[in-house]
C-alpha cells in the first residue's frame, strides 16, 4: 500500500510548554491506527496537525506525499481530511441535524445534496433526527451525526480524537461494528485499551513525555506491562476481599 501520511521530526509548542517531540510516523492507505495516549499526552495535538489545524514548529508533516504548509492548504486538501472532535458540542453551529451534514457538502460543491445527506442519515440510523436541533440529541446521538457530517463528503484519512467518550454502550458498539468495515485510512486517538484492541492491530503509543515510545501490534503492546505503566494507560491498586487485601493492575477506561 502507498503512504498517505509521512512525519519527520516533529516538534509542536504552547507557548513554551512542549506538547510534542520528535514525532517520526508513517502511515499507510487504508490502514487503520490506533493512537494512545493518556490526556495531555499530545495525541489530539497531533490529530490537529495531521488535520492541518496546528502546525509543526519543527519538523515537516506530508500527505500523499506533499508537504502541508500553513499558507498552501486549499479546498482538496479540507475535502480529503475529516476530523472529528471528542466534544461534539465544539462542532456544532448549524440550526438542524440536516443543515449540519449537508454544510460541508455544499462548502466543498457538491452536488445532489438532499440525496447525500438523506443517504448517509439512513446508513447511520439517524434519519428520524433530521429536522431536529443537534443541541437537543444526546451525547452519542451528536456523536453520530458529527461523525455523519464528515463521512457524506468521503475523506481519504478520517482522523477520530476520544470519538466513543459521550457515547453509550450501544452506540460504542455500533461505532465499533462502523470503523471495522470501513475502508478508508483512520487514525483513532484513544486512552481506552479495551476500545483500542477492538479496532486496530497496530498501536502508536505517546508517553506523559510527548515521544512516541512505541509503534507496533497491539497484541504485543497489550503484554508489555512496562510501556503501559509508562504512558500511564494502567494502574495498580489494592483491593480488599473479606480478610485479605491484594493489588494487580487495571486498564484505564
Amino acid at each position: 500500500m502507498n503512504e498517505i501520511v509521512r512525519i519527520k521530526n516533529g516538534y509542536f509548542y504552547y507557548e513554551n510548554n512542549l506538547a510534542l517531540e520528535n514525532i517520526n510516523l508513517e502511515i499507510k492507505e487504508k490502514e487503520k491506527l490506533i493512537l494512545l495516549g493518556n490526556n495531555g499526552s499530545g495525541k489530539s495535538t497531533l490529530l490537529r496537525i495531521m488535520a492541518g489545524l496546528y502546525f509543526f514548529k519543527r519538523g515537516e508533516y506530508y500527505f500523499e506525499n506533499q508537504l502541508v504548509k500553513k499558507r498552501k492548504i486549499g479546498r482538496e486538501f479540507r475535502k480529503k481530511v475529516g476530523i472529528l472532535f471528542q466534544n461534539p458540542d465544539a462542532m456544532i453551529f448549524n440550526p438542524t441535524v440536516y443543515d449540519e451534514i449537508a454544510f460541508s457538502l455544499k462548502e466543498f460543491g457538491f452536488d445532489n445534496v438532499n440525496d447525500r445527506v438523506v443517504e448517509i442519515a439512513k446508513e447511520f440510523g439517524i434519519e428520524k433526527l433530521l429536522n431536529k436541533s443537534p443541541i437537543a440529541l444526546s451525547g452519542g446521538e451528536k456523536q453520530k451525526v458529527m461523525l455523519a457530517s464528515v463521512m457524506v463528503y468521503k475523506p481519504k484519512l478520517l482522523l477520530l480524537d476520544e470519538p466513543t467518550a459521550a457515547m453509550d454502550p450501544r452506540t460504542t458498539g455500533w461505532f465499533i461494528d462502523f470503523i471495522y468495515e470501513l475502508d478508508i485510512t483512520t487514525v483513532i486517538a484513544t486512552h481506552d485499551l479495551a476500545v483500542a484492541y477492538e479496532l486496530s492491530d497496530r498501536a502508536v503509543v505517546i508517553s506523559e513525555e510527548h515521544k512516541i515510545v512505541y509503534d507496533g501490534e497491539m497484541e504485543e503492546l497489550m503484554g508489555d506491562l512496562d510501556i503501559l505503566l509508562k504512558a500511564n494507560l494502567i494502574h495498580k491498586h489494592k483491593h480488599r476481599h473479606k480478610r485479605f487485601i491484594h493489588s494487580h493492575y487495571h486498564l484505564h477506561f
